[in-house]
This record gives structure tokens, sequence and C-alpha cells, in this order.
């Protein structure tokens, strides 16, 4: 079935069922932090060469970027993370809706002047990034909280949806930093045994997920940045290293891998101009179980 590519642009304006202040829920800033990790050398080695063809495709897209969005695209993602942490989403989730986002938004521009469309868009972008990694997700109506401008009836957010994923290229099942960050953070930390400790890696792992999508939020061409290099600056950050090749060796040791290192320099930078605003969201219960159980298998590496 065809779709239109200006589907965004031509819903009917009885589509949208409420406008303005018609809903309404309490903030809670409470976010869940799930971890995972695998130090599988083979699996690290795929996700380098996987992550080459990302960004190939990456760099057609990201030229096209339209800067004169910034403004509302700060707006929209800071109600999608509202609603990731009313909802208690994984940090994956967050990472893969502003991805979503700015990868439509570099390919087609929305209609300026107008609010809706951009609501539409975060809305989708948070409904499909909740779909992709989240076991479960809210109905559409009420993924719509925490004082939308508009609400739109659900049929016309899955509509927007494959609108999404055709713009996208059906590509949602993306590399991204946190495939890479909790081993590179063990690794770095391997190397120092008095940062080898669980309470200690437990704490960096909650930081390196906020720095994460904080990077992304902050660089507008985040785009341009290789996960493993998002991941490579957020690991020597947060365990206090410098960006240099000893340091960035640790990282890929054994992988015959190299991670860029003028694009994890730039991105240092980033998070050294940004680090004052970061702020580490409180974890819930599930998530220090969680925790607990990923620092037992750093143990053991």
């Amino acid at each position: 079935m065809a779709v239109s590519l200006s589907l965004y642009c031509n819903e009917a304006p009885n589509e949208i069922v409420v406008s303005c202040e018609a809903c309404g829920d309490d903030d809670d800033d409470n976010e869940s932090d799930h971890c995972s990790v695998d130090y599988d050398d083979d699996l690290l080695i795929n996700l380098f060469e996987t992550e080459v063809d990302q960004m190939l495709e990456s760099k057609v897209v990201s030229s096209r970027f339209h800067h004169s969005i910034v403004t509302a695209r700060k707006d929209a993602i800071q109600w999608m993370l509202k609603v990731h942490c009313f909802y208690r989403f994984r940090p994956e989730t967050a990472y893969l809706s502003i991805n979503y986002m700015d990868r439509f938004l570099s390919a087609r521009p929305l209609p300026q002047g107008k609010g809706w469309p951009m609501q539409l868009l975060s809305v989708s972008c948070l409904s499909l990034a909740a779909k992709m990694e989240e076991t479960t997700v809210p109905f559409l109506l009420d993924l719509q909280i925490m004082k939308p401008r508009f609400l739109f009836k659900p049929k016309t957010v899955q509509r927007m949806e494959v609108l999404v994923m055709q713009t996208l290229n059906w590509r949602l099942r993306i590399i991204t930093p946190f495939d890479f960050v909790h081993c590179f953070i063990a690794r770095i930390s391997s190397c120092f045994s008095d940062s080898h400790q669980p309470n200690r890696l437990c704490h960096l792992f909650s930081l390196a997920s906020d720095l994460i999508i904080n990077t992304c939020i902050a660089a507008i061409d985040s785009l341009d940045y290789p996960p493993s290099a998002i991941a490579a600056a957020v690991a020597l950050w947060i365990t206090n290293h410098s960006v240099d090749e000893q340091n960035l060796g640790h990282l890929h040791n054994g992988v015959n891998q190299v991670i860029n290192t003028g694009m994890v320099k730039k991105i240092y930078k980033v998070i050294e101009g940004k680090r004052s605003s970061l702020k580490l969201m409180p974890q819930s219960p599930t998530c220090v179980l969680e925790a607990a159980l990923l620092c037992k298998e750093i143990a053991k590496y």
C-alpha cells in the first residue's frame, strides 16, 4: 500500500483530538536505567563493522539537517524525556526516540509555523522506540501525557509511524552507544584496581546512560558521531581519563579496531561544556537489581 510522503502535513483538523492544555499529568522524575553488557570480542568486532555501514548512511542524511528547527527540536525532546521518565523506560528508548526524530528531520523538513506536526512526530518516534526496546508499551493515547500541546487519535499516530519508518528506510534496529559503553567502562576500569569495584561500576553505568542522552540533546549534529566514539568519550570522562591513544587503546584492545580519536575529542569537549547541567536521575528498584547483577558479570571479566 502506497504511503503519502506528505501525510504529516495533510492530516485533517479533526484528527487532532484535543489542542493546548487539554490533558495533563504530574511529572515523575524517576527513570528506569536498564543495563546490559556482553564482553565477547567477536560481538564487539561485529558491532564495529556494522557501525561503519550505519555511519555511511548517516553522513548522507545528516548533511541535509535543517538548523532552523533547533528550538522546536529541543522542546520536542524535553517532552519525550518527560514521558520517558514517567513510564521509566530504558535509556535506550530515549536514545532511539531522539535518533529517529533527528534522522527524519534530516531527510524531511516539517512545515514552518505549525506546532502539531512536530508533536505528532515526537509521539510517533517515542512510540516506535518503545516498541523496539520495552516489554510493555502504553496505548498511544496513554503515551500522550505530560501536557502535550496536541492530542492525536491512535490511527493518526499509526499512520505517522509508517511515514517515519519509510523515511528511515525501515532501519529501526541500529547500533547505539549503549552497545559499547559498558564494555568500555569495564575495560578502562580494569586497568586501575582502585576503580574496579562493584559499587563504583554501578554508579558509572548509571551516569553513563544520562551522559549519552545529554550528549545527543546538546549535540545537534550527533548523527555524525559514531556510537563507539560517543561511548568512548563517555567512558573516559566518567572515569576521569583524558583522550589519548593509550587510553583509547584500552577500550578496543584485542579486537583490531581503531576508535576515531578526533571524534572522541570533539564529543569529550561537548560533555565538558555541559557538565554543570548534567544530572543523574534516580534509579528505580528494578534498576538497582539490574545494576547489581551487571556488577557480578563485570567481576567475571
